[in-house]
C-alpha cells in the first residue's frame, strides 16, 4: 500500500473527508486507509460509515488497527489512541 491511499482525519467537516475517500476510489485506488489521533477517531468513523452507506455502496472495511503512541508534549509524556481504517472497493 502506498501513502497516496490514506486520508488523514482533522477537524474539518465529515464530508471533506468522505469526498478525499470517494476522490480516491475513483482515481483507481482499491484500497484507502483512513487514519485519526484522539478525537478524530469517532470522526474517522463516521467518514467510514458514510462512505460506505451513502456514497460508496460495493466498498467494505477490510482492516480496523488500534494502537496507542507516546507523545511528548509541555506537560510531558502522555498516550495517545490512533486508529487506521482499511477499506477496499
Amino acid at each position: 500500500m502506498t501513502e497516496d491511499n490514506v486520508v488523514y482525519i482533522g477537524n474539518k467537516p465529515v464530508m471533506n473527508y468522505v469526498l478525499a475517500v470517494v476522490t480516491q476510489f475513483n482515481s483507481g485506488a482499491s484500497e484507502v486507509t483512513i487514519k485519526a489521533r484522539g478525537r478524530a477517531i469517532s470522526r474517522a468513523v463516521d467518514v467510514a460509515e458514510v462512505t460506505k452507506n451513502r456514497f460508496m455502496m460495493d466498498s467494505k472495511v477490510k482492516d480496523i488497527k488500534i494502537a496507542t503512541e507516546r507523545i511528548a508534549s509541555e506537560r510531558g509524556e502522555s498516550n495517545i489512541s490512533t486508529m487506521e481504517i482499511v477499506m477496499i472497493k
